[in-house]
């Protein structure tokens, strides 16, 4: 280069798009911890906790309960690579971008994917999923939680059922939903599921929580196909715990700051944090609809952590993130697929569900639109008054 690059000093920005989310300051302050190498007896210590706090957020006892070095799509495809065998049937629920995505990546894992589609916005259809799994009787049935293209959440306790009724292993994408919503991961039988650390869960990207029950682990040690080296969750597991026997160098400073997170979380307490997502989420939707926009999901199919909206015509939907950002320092999310274009996604996740987060993008996003400031009071009282209700059933 010619000169030398100046530092780089980012701006604060509230981080409401579908992820990241923003950090607690215990978290920041965990992240800048000093280093320590991987084999480290005290770095070996804090994997023990985060196995701990990681079970408590699945809802599971599960011995393979650690955290993937990647991105959620790493802890989803360790999974899946781990669980299908090359010409197993898969069986995948598609009704938006994730789901598109999962059914990819079950394929590329060697499965012989069918896939069950509904409109996206929509919940599954329970009924086709059923008669597919009888029909193709799958090794693998494969399900997106929390549809974050849409903002769709999907109940698991039905497809659990169907999952027994064929006896599959139910894998469960639940990277936006995990530490947002229950998941209940033993009490419904899951035989894996994998998320991420930089929603719900408040800590930055670059490690995937995952767990998988013993009969799934039992399956993944007796293949017969190997599996791709990095993502190879048994070798991974003993360096987690056992003989702590080398595989990779371990991103250290995010452990740090993912076991700060779950103890935040483990401080609030699980139903606590649950009712908080849902009060905001439903404050928000309220208040969206005040400024006279659409949300995508119906009421009882949406998320609490993530609001898909509908683009009013006529409006450009990059300007008016970009106004947000420059303006406002508020980051949303646009729309991916068959959506792009024509929705924003909203997010509030882990510190970023926040009632003032709420009131913030309501009034931004009201001025971005030219709403009179009437229009936009009158949505962040209506936003107000929902949270309000919620936290009063709360009690």
């Amino acid at each position: 280069m010619d000169r030398p690059l100046a530092p780089f000093h980012p701006p604060t920005r509230l981080l409401m798009g579908p992820g990241p989310s923003n950090l607690h300051p215990r978290v920041r302050e965990a992240l800048a911890a000093p280093l320590l190498g991987h084999m480290d007896p005290l770095v070996l210590g804090l994997l023990t906790d985060v196995q701990g706090l990681l079970r408590d957020a699945f809802g599971t006892e599960n011995l393979l309960t650690l955290a993937v070095s990647g991105t959620g799509s790493a802890g989803i495809e360790a999974c899946l690579a781990g669980l299908i065998e090359p010409g197993d049937r898969v069986v995948v629920e598609v009704h938006g971008f994730f789901g598109g995505r999962l059914g990819e990546m079950a394929a590329r894992a060697g499965g012989a994917v069918t896939k069950v589609e509904a409109p996206w916005g929509r919940a599954a259809d329970l009924e086709a999923l059923r008669r597919a799994a009888r029909e193709v009787k799958p090794r693998v049935i494969a399900v997106v939680h929390a549809e974050t293209s849409t903002g769709v959440a999907q109940p698991l306790a039905e497809v659990a059922e169907i999952a027994r009724d064929v006896e599959a292993d139910l894998l469960v994408d639940c990277v936006t939903s995990l530490g947002g919503m229950p998941l209940h991961a033993d009490r419904l039988g899951l035989a894996a599921a994998a998320s991420c650390s930089q929603k719900c869960l408040g800590s930055p990207p670059g490690l995937a929580p995952m767990t998988m029950s013993p009969g799934a682990a039992a399956r993944l040690a007796a293949r017969t196909h190997p599996v791709p080296f990095y993502l190879d969750l048994p070798l991974i597991a003993r360096y987690w715990g056992g003989d702590h026997a080398y595989h990779h160098t371990l991103p250290v400073n995010l452990v740090y700051a993912l076991r700060e997170g779950l103890r935040l979380a483990a401080e609030e307490g699980e139903s606590e944090r649950h009712r908080r997502h849902a009060r905001h989420g439903a404050a928000l939707a309220a208040g969206l609809e005040e400024l006279g926009l659409e949300i995508l999901a119906a009421p009882a199919d949406r998320l609490p952590m993530l609001t898909a909206v509908r683009i009013p015509a006529g409006v450009d939907d990059a300007a008016v993130r970009r106004r947000l950002l420059e303006e406002f320092h508020i980051e949303i999310g646009g729309g991916l697929g068959e959506l792009k274009g024509r929705v924003w996604r909203i997010g509030l996740m882990g510190e970023t569900s926040r009632m003032n987060h709420v009131i913030l993008l309501l009034a931004a996003l009201g001025r971005v639109l030219e709403r009179s400031p009437d229009a936009i009071g009158q949505a962040i009282d209506a936003a107000g008054a929902v949270a309000d209700t919620q936290a009063v059933g709360a009690r």
